[in-house]
């Protein structure tokens, strides 16, 4: 295997790393040779502190310019400059698949000098110099050095298992990588010897030490040479381990529903270039002679039509791309990229493995469609006009609805086609945006297990049950034909607690309170408590997520975190746009180590949120007023019962409230050694307590004028932590990579300029510095995205901060719009 282009590369390293190793008594000299190969590569340069190029820089850091998330001309232009300048004989690799890389928020192995000890990168020379000197020619004597130099480094910032990566990309032959794909990898039943799970096995819990790291190397190598795991040497295997993330064996994916790819785009280029859904399967069927029992055929308990199902998922996958055009509801259209691209096979599987990629490093920010599957949802439903199809759907142990006009809701793809439907098959002027939203839940959203409340018109609820099948069409009814099984476990009349809403089926599930009072109704009728909740596996979330995801060097986060578990209360403040609500989650997801959203909660304090909002109190009812819990007693009281984990309670804006006036009496309570003690509330003959596993962030906008100085009998109970603008942050140069545009890199320097101006204004100082958010994407941005964060964010920000100095806002509201000139 090793003869083929995806390990020519190692040759290449190997060389390198002996050419940076000369450079060790001369790192200026190295930093002078980068700064050409950047510029040679038309690159920005990457190294830069305040401004100026970095005084020192260790050889990983080197080697990680080429191996961190950047496109391959990218890697290989700048691979070309150090073999020009370095003059290395070795071919430059002509394919970087399965060489690891760094994440580009975490691309130098040391930190900024501030943060620095001053033998750090003394000590990563060191390393890398051992290193080298060890798997050249080995001996017990440079063992015990390499094992002793390598348990110092592992002690410094930004190192950790990027260290073993280094170590890979020098000596690939020696040393393995032990990032987290090839952790697993190995640890696998028959990728290496049995006894590797059992001698490994606390691998992903830590570190290992130097001995134990070579002890590891050693043995991989073993095994490699001794058996049969078809691969020969560690970068066989670590390429292997790559590809098994991939998806397949082989280049392409073997997806079925690629193979719609190319019909898709010629069907609607045959079609004028835009047509609906439903002309597009049917001009597809046409070209492509696909066979009657091909279009018939369903899958899955919902008997979704499998032909219809995977061109709607090819569809997407091509307007994720930007071939199709996705702004228009129900109509499909090819943008000038689609029409002018030539789909190949090879084609469609890059975008495919491209955006499943993109899709799943998106997932942590939207961890509530992860666990979507695992979550009851709670449906208001009316059985018929004004439930008078209640008693019948009761005795049969089902719910319906109507709609019958669409036949089996499982033949459309989406909801964009129930709408087209039903403007052509009711026709009755409507935009049906509920209709099709009641339609499309009920097919899609709603999930065996899910609670389903009954009303009858507006003021009474009739039932309650749990849905027990998944979504049948039963063409035998005479009407309501859109099914599923509910075991119905009560049945009668209850005053509905307030007035219900009017629509047929509504996802109530975000409303907690209400859930809660209609609960009651029912586990009072029957006497006993309901279980409502399935259980849910939430993902992991470590340290290393956290600095991966967060503007912070791991020597503030480790104060930070210190100072949270010490003091247990805590306010992140700073200026508008430094990430502190991006932040605060995070932060309490990393000390739970897993994102259990079930132990954090979020409010925001106002102006007029008092005691009775925050810990209880009198809330009008029908009959009069009722004495209700309020978010923190009831995290209180959560929290208390399982006092073995941490549990984060965070408050937005916290110094927009009266706090003397919104936490009362439990002022004292919240200070640290206080926890435990008990105070009777002022509402209820009640002994209260905040546990010690309770948390409390707090977030202050340093920047707004209109709010008072923090209470200082409450300063005194809260730690203060300042948050601050990462736009010179070595992190937030993967923004520019990801933005890719030129005007955007100029704003961001001259948002830098204008934050020196408004840190030295006596007026503002630097709570009034502006943050990095305003400057965070996801994707390549337009000149036009550009603009609109300098017209609608930054220009009204300087307007607001010098609104009695026209003067200066004129000069910066010029200076920002210049960037756009060119």
């Amino acid at each position: 295997m090793s003869d083929n282009k995806y390990f020519n590369w190692t040759d290449c390293y190997i060389e390198l790393s002996n050419k940076i190793l000369a450079y060790k008594s001369n790192r200026k000299g190295l930093l002078d040779l980068l700064v050409k190969v950047f510029d040679e590569a038309d690159l920005n340069f990457p190294y830069m502190e305040d401004g100026a190029v970095l005084k020192d820089i260790c050889p990983f850091t080197v080697m990680g310019a080429f191996n961190r998330g950047l496109k391959d001309e990218n890697r290989i232009a700048i691979l070309n400059a150090l073999k020009k300048h370095l003059d290395i004989v070795a071919n430059i690799p002509s394919s970087f698949e399965g060489i690891p890389v760094l994440n580009n928020m975490k691309a130098w192995f040391f930190s900024y000098s501030k943060d620095q000890e001053s033998s750090d990168i003394d000590n990563l020379w060191d390393m890398f110099e051992i290193a080298l000197s060890y798997a050249d020619a080995p001996s017990n004597e440079k063992k015990e050095k390499f094992a002793s130099i390598y348990n110092m480094v592992l002690t410094q910032s930004n190192v950790k298992w990027n260290l073993t990566m280094g170590l890979y990309w020098s000596r690939p032959f020696t040393y393995i990588n032990l990032d987290d794909r090839n952790r697993k990898f190995i640890m696998q039943p028959d990728n290496l010897p049995d006894y590797f799970t059992t001698v490994f096995k606390d691998i992903n819990k830590k570190m290992p030490d130097g001995n134990r790291y070579l002890f590891i190397c050693e043995q991989c190598a073993n095994a490699i040479r001794n058996g049969n795991f078809g691969y020969e040497n560690l970068p066989e295997l670590s390429y292997i381990a790559w590809k098994s993330t991939q998806g397949s064996t082989g280049k392409k994916s073997n997806a079925e529903f690629l193979k719609w790819f190319a019909p898709i785009v010629k069907a609607l280029t045959d079609l004028g270039g835009r047509a609906n859904p439903k002309d597009v399967r049917e001009k597809i069927a046409e070209n492509e002679n696909v066979s009657l029992e091909e279009l018939s055929v369903v899958r899955g308990k919902t008997k979704m039509n499998k032909y219809a199902n995977e061109v709607a998922w090819a569809r997407n996958y091509l307007a994720y791309e930007g071939l199709i055009d996705k702004s228009e509801r129900g109509i499909w259209a090819l943008t000038d990229k689609g029409l002018s691209c030539e789909m190949t096979d090879q084609y469609a599987s890059d975008i495919f493995q491209k955006w499943v990629e993109i899709l799943k490093n998106r997932r942590d920010e939207q961890i509530e469609d992860e666990t979507e599957e695992n979550r009851v949802h709670f449906w208001m439903y009316a059985a018929g006009e004004n439930s008078r199809l209640w008693e019948q759907f009761y005795k049969e142990g089902i719910m319906a609805i109507g709609w019958d006009e669409l036949g089996d809701l499982s033949e459309y793809a989406d909801r964009d086609e129930m709408i087209t439907a039903m403007q052509e098959k009711i026709a009755d002027g409507k935009s049906y945006k509920n209709d099709s939203l009641a339609t499309w839940q009920f097919l899609k959203t709603m999930s065996v297990g899910d609670i389903i409340y009954v009303k009858k018109g507006t003021s009474k609820v009739v039932g309650r049950g749990v849905v027990k099948s998944d979504y049948k069409y039963d063409s035998s009814r005479k009407e309501y034909r859109n099914t599923r099984e509910v075991e119905w476990t009560n049945t009668g009349e209850w005053e509905h607690p307030g007035q219900a809403v009017l629509k047929t089926l509504t996802d109530i599930t975000q409303y907690t309170d209400y859930i809660l009072k209609l609960e009651i109704i029912f586990s009072e009728a029957n006497g006993e408590e309901l279980e409502i909740q399935k259980p849910i596996v939430y993902p992991k979330y470590l340290e290393e997520d956290f600095l991966d995801e967060v503007f912070m060097s791991k020597i503030d986060y480790d104060s930070l975190t210190r100072l949270i578990l010490k003091k247990k209360n805590v306010i992140l403040q700073g200026a508008p746009g430094v990430g502190k609500t991006y932040a605060a989650k995070r932060l309490a997801y990393s000390i739970m180590q897993v994102k259990d959203m079930s132990r954090v909660t979020m409010i925001q304090f106002h102006q007029s949120y008092s005691y009775e909002d925050f810990i209880m109190g009198y809330r009008p009812t029908k009959e009069g007023f009722e004495l209700t819990p309020g978010p923190f007693y009831e995290f209180c009281k959560k929290a208390q019962d399982d006092d073995g984990r941490e549990y984060f309670f965070i408050i937005d804006e916290i110094n927009r409230g009266n706090l003397s006036k919104i936490f009362g009496e439990l002022l004292m309570l919240i200070e640290t050694d206080k926890r435990g003690e008990s105070l009777r509330l002022l509402y209820k003959n009640e002994l209260f307590v905040v546990p010690s596993n309770v948390y409390i962030i707090g977030m202050m906008n340093t920047a707004d004028r209109s709010l008072a100085m923090i209470d200082y009998a409450l300063r005194r109970r809260f730690a203060f932590y300042e948050l601050k603008p990462a736009l010179q942050n070595t992190q937030f140069e993967d923004m520019k990579l990801v933005a890719e545009n030129e005007k955007y890199n100029k704003l961001i320097e001259r948002v830098i300029a204008l934050n020196k101006v408004i840190e030295a204004d006596e007026s503002l100082g630097s709570g009034f510095v502006i943050g990095h958010s305003y400057f965070c994407v996801s994707e390549k941005i337009s000149d036009d995205d550009v603009s609109a964060i300098i017209e609608f964010e930054l220009v009204p920000l300087i307007k607001e901060y010098w609104f009695d100095e026209q003067s200066k806002i004129d000069e910066w509201t010029l200076k920002l719009r210049g960037v756009m000139n060119g």
